[in-house]
């Protein structure tokens, strides 16, 4: 025997329970003759399943299963034995008011198949699914205000288009018209760490609309409205 093999752990099952509890995996395994799924108790806290249940089988762990997702997972799991390599499928589970998710992963064509048992595992992506869609509902909300404000820019250059006699004329008009359009969003969106209470509603309105009160002398237009904030 080597030095080497000499410092090698030995794995024992406690060992490797200890690693997946610490990783939060939930162990399963399924008897492709007799359907049976037998899991740790890991995976029966994850489902949502009494431990008490005589024989757990796919039709047993479905009835938690989110409805919409429901037909998609009875095809993965009819499918797995045929599948190539490794597989992976993310479904919801209903735990009363809650929706939790998990990720099933294992090895399809009956790789590493031993006495007519498939392995695998159990994941609560519960939060990784929460934050993606985080993540696609600020991308939405992002898409929404970025196309509102190019509807702004676009309004903004036809008008100015109409009063201008030239185009020098316009570009400084259309510029003075967006930079107010910039000071009125720094007002009720102040910079990330200034603390600034919310600005009042005839500041506001009066820095929008004053492009458009710069032409002579004359104040062409006068702002009164109720003391309000605005944020």
């Amino acid at each position: 025997m080597s030095p080497h093999d000499m410092t090698m752990p030995v794995w024992q099952e406690k060992h490797l329970r200890a690693a997946t509890r610490a990783a939060g995996v939930a162990l399963w395994s399924w008897n492709v003759d007799t359907d049976a799924i037998t899991m740790d108790e890991a995976a029966y806290d994850l489902w949502g399943v009494s431990k008490d249940q005589p024989k757990i089988t796919f039709e047993i762990l479905s009835k938690n299963i989110h409805p919409a997702d429901l037909e998609r997972v009875r095809s993965a799991f009819a499918a797995t034995r045929a599948l190539l390599g490794a597989y992976e499928i993310d479904f919801r589970v209903l735990m009363g008011n809650d929706i939790r998710w998990i990720s099933a992963r294992g090895q399809g064509d009956d790789a590493d198949i031993a006495d007519r048992i498939m392995f695998g595992i159990f994941l609560n992506v519960t939060q990784r699914k929460q934050a993606e869609e985080a993540n696609e509902l600020l991308a939405g909300e992002m898409s929404h205000r970025v196309k509102n404000l190019l509807t702004i820019a676009t309004a903004l250059t036809r008008i100015t288009s109409r009063s201008a006699a030239t185009k020098e004329d316009m570009a400084q008009e259309l510029t003075s018209r967006l930079i107010a359009l910039e000071r009125a969003q720094d007002l009720i969106r102040p910079t990330w760490g200034r603390k600034i209470e919310a600005a009042l509603l005839g500041d506001l309105v009066s820095v929008l609309l004053a492009p458009y009160d710069e032409k002579g002398a004359t104040v062409r237009i006068r702002v009164s409205v109720p003391k309000m904030n605005v944020g």
